[in-house]
C-alpha cells in the first residue's frame, strides 16, 4: 500500500463501529484524520489511540458533527479546513435505523433516516467537492448497506436512503471523474455494530445461516477497502458499488 502521507481524510460516524475502523486503517496508511461524530468524549479516545499508534506520524482531530443538521455539517467541514487546509479523502459512513413496517411506518421515522443517510452525504459532499475540483484530487467513499439492494422487511426507509446513496454515487463520479476524483459506494452485509447489537441470539442464527461464509462480519471487514479506494493505487475505479456481504448477496 503507498503511503497516504500528508492527505486529509473525514470520516464521519467516526466513535465506533465502521467508522472507527476506517478512521483507524486510514491513519495507519499514513493519512491524517477528522473524527466525526456526535459523541465527542468516544471521538476524543478514538483520537488519542491513533495518536499513540502512530507516533506523532498522522494528526487525528476530533470534531462534533450532527449530520441531521446542515449547520452542523458547515460548521464541522469549515473546521476541518481551517485546520488542514484542505480535506482529500471523505468517507459518508453516519447512519441511523428507525425500523417499522411500511403500513405502520411513521412520517417522523421516514424523514429522520432519509435526513440523517441520504441528505447529509449530499451536504458532506457538496462541503468537500470544490476544494476536490480545484485540486484535481479526491476520493469520496459512501458506505451504504446490502438492504439498499435486496430489500428488507420493516426497513423501507432505510434500504431507500442507501437506494438513494448509490444513485448518488454514480451520478457524482462521472459528474467529476476528468477532475481526478473518484466516487465509490461500498455496501456491507450484516456487520457487528451497535445497529445489529439488538438482534436476538435465535435471529442472528438465522441470518448467518442465510450468509454462505456462516457469520456475520466484522468492521476490520470493511475498512481496510476503504483504504484502498482511498489510495492512489484506486486511481481507476469510480462509480462502483463493492458488497462485502461474506456471499448473502451476489
Amino acid at each position: 500500500m503507498d503511503n497516504e502521507q500528508n492527505k486529509v481524510a473525514v470520516v464521519t460516524g467516526a466513535s465506533r463501529g465502521i467508522g472507527r475502523a476506517c478512521a483507524m486503517a486510514l491513519a495507519e496508511a499514513g493519512t491524517n484524520v477528522v473524527l466525526a461524530s456526535r459523541g465527542m468524549d468516544a471521538l476524543k479516545q478514538v483520537a488519542d489511540e491513533i495518536r499513540s499508534h502512530a507516533n506523532g506520524a498522522v494528526e487525528a482531530l476530533p470534531l462534533e458533527l450532527d449530520v441531521s443538521s446542515e449547520e452542523s455539517i458547515k460548521t464541522a467541514f469549515q473546521k476541518a479546513n481551517e485546520h488542514f487546509g484542505k480535506i482529500d479523502i471523505l468517507v459518508n459512513n453516519a447512519g441511523i435505523t428507525r425500523d417499522g413496517l411500511m403500513m405502520r411506518m411513521k412520517r417522523q421515522d421516514w424523514d429522520a433516516v432519509i435526513n440523517t443517510n441520504l441528505n447529509a452525504a449530499f451536504l458532506c459532499i457538496q462541503q468537500v467537492l470544490s476544494g476536490m475540483v480545484r485540486r484535481r484530487y479526491g476520493r469520496i467513499i459512501n458506505i451504504v448497506s446490502v438492504v439498499a439492494q435486496m430489500g428488507n422487511p420493516g426497513q423501507a426507509n432505510y434500504a431507500a436512503s442507501k437506494a438513494g446513496i448509490i444513485g448518488l454515487t454514480h451520478a457524482i463520479a462521472q459528474e467529476v471523474a476528468s477532475r481526478n476524483i473518484t466516487c465509490n459506494a461500498i455496501a456491507p452485509g450484516y456487520i457487528e455494530t451497535a445497529m445489529t447489537e439488538a438482534i436476538s441470539p435465535e435471529a442472528r442464527e438465522k441470518l448467518a445461516s442465510r450468509i454462505p461464509m456462516g457469520r456475520l462480519g466484522q468492521p476490520t471487514d470493511i475498512a481496510p477497502l476503504v483504504r484502498f479506494l482511498a489510495s492512489d493505487e484506486a486511481a481507476y475505479i469510480t462509480g462502483q458499488v463493492i458488497n462485502v456481504n461474506g456471499g448473502m448477496y451476489m
